[in-house]
């Protein structure tokens, strides 16, 4: 503290000393340098004070793309700062696994087919044995009846009886076994059909296999982030491309949950990007997410910008909310000037003299300075051509 106010003497005393006085002399009634300048008195301004959270601009929509098969990597067509289109073609996997195992279920479905060929005709045989034995049944079942008639009024020999009871047994008999012949052979031509369709569905799925061996954009944009050359070996859980919407971004802020209910879904807004040499972009509250941190208290805020070329995700940005105009004690940056770490205004006195003061400042709002300490309202200042002025010149203006 007494090594700042030491300097401050000694820059006092050099401006003095410039202007040929020594320091604690009366002001000059005559003689006095004389400086043009305009001056203006101090007063408090109805300023727009907003509220500012930090952010990172980032796409609106962007996607990371990932590989669904273990495969080595044979082709890598994009690279960063591409630009694609959806559908485009970004890498290659080796699929030759994939590939035999289509040609495997290929085979498998073919083999199925030509067994279905022949289940078919053993059924057709069974079906026709059937009906052949079922006519002998019928046959049989009639002699029988009317040999037994016959034999009831010895029209005929027990014996011719006999035979006829016997042929009529055997002919059931062979009814029954050519069902269930008929009845395998069409549960087995179920089990084939089963096959057939197990295997169309394996041939489908190595197909869809053989699809996963290309990458290809899920949107259009640009490559962002290229992480694969050929020879890696490509998993699921390894990120191989990120594409990003390069015509919709915006600003991802982290908010103080104080201002939770007064920000709204449709508020405008300001993004700040140095990126873009401190531009100031207006945007749209687009998103606001409900939960906010339990770590550091705050909501993240999602502001809408608009197109621009120049934006990137990445870039470091200010959220800017209108918190509605206060009055603050604030004069023009014209009349402010900085030596080494000393801020100062001239202000001029009811005779016309400058007079150095050294002040404090706070937030600068376009073209004025606030003041936080050393100047009361109601005070002159010099507000243009400073330069010239010196501590203890005469000031010929006005306000």
């Amino acid at each position: 503290m007494r090594t700042s106010v030491l300097v401050a003497l000694v820059f006092l005393a050099a401006t003095v000393t410039s202007c040929g006085r020594e320091k604690g002399a009366p002001p000059p009634s005559d003689g006095a340098p004389l400086v043009k300048a305009k001056v203006e008195s101090v007063s408090k301004r109805a300023i727009d004070t907003p509220y500012e959270a930090v952010g990172t601009v980032k796409s609106k929509f962007a996607a990371t793309i990932r590989s669904k098969l273990v495969a080595h990597v044979v082709a890598v067509h994009a690279h960063e700062g591409d630009i694609v289109k959806t559908g485009d073609l970004l890498a290659e996997l080796d699929d030759r696994e994939v590939a035999a195992q289509a040609q495997t279920a290929e085979g498998a479905l073919a083999e199925a087919r030509k067994a279905l060929e022949e289940i078919n005709s053993a059924v057709d045989a069974a079906a026709s044995a059937q009906v052949a034995a079922s006519a002998n049944k019928d046959l049989a079942d009639a002699t029988y009846a009317r040999y037994k008639g016959l034999l009831e009024n010895s029209a005929i020999s027990r014996q011719m009886y006999d035979e006829a009871e016997a042929k009529q047994k055997a002919a059931a008999a062979e009814a029954l076994r050519a069902g269930d012949m008929l009845r395998s052979a069409s549960a087995k031509k179920g089990e084939v059909e089963a096959r057939i369709e197990q295997a169309k569905a394996e041939r489908e799925n190595t197909q869809v296999a053989l699809g996963f061996a290309k990458i290809t954009a899920p949107m259009a944009g640009f490559v962002s982030m290229k992480s694969v050359d050929v020879g890696d070996l490509a998993s699921p859980d390894a990120a191989l491309f990120e594409i990003e919407d390069n015509e919709q971004y915006r600003l991802e802020a982290t908010v103080d949950e104080a201002r939770f209910g007064s920000v709204h879904v449709g508020d405008q807004a300001v993004a700040v990007l140095d990126g873009l040499g401190g531009a100031a972009l207006p945007g749209t509250i687009g998103e606001i997410v409900p939960t906010a941190d339990t770590a550091s208290r705050t909501f993240m805020v999602k502001l809408d910008l608009p197109k621009d070329q120049r934006l990137r995700s990445g870039m470091f940005g200010r959220l800017r909310l209108s918190t509605g105009p206060k009055e603050v004690l604030a004069i023009p940056r014209s009349a402010v000037f900085e030596r080494g770490q000393l801020t100062g205004v001239y202000v001029v006195t009811t005779d016309g003299l400058a007079r150095l003061r050294l002040i404090k400042t706070g937030k600068e709002y376009d073209d004025l300075v606030e003041v936080l300490s050393g100047l009361d309202e109601g005070e002159s200042i010099v507000v243009a051509n400073v330069t010239e002025v010196t501590d203890g010149c005469r000031i010929e203006g006005g306000n």
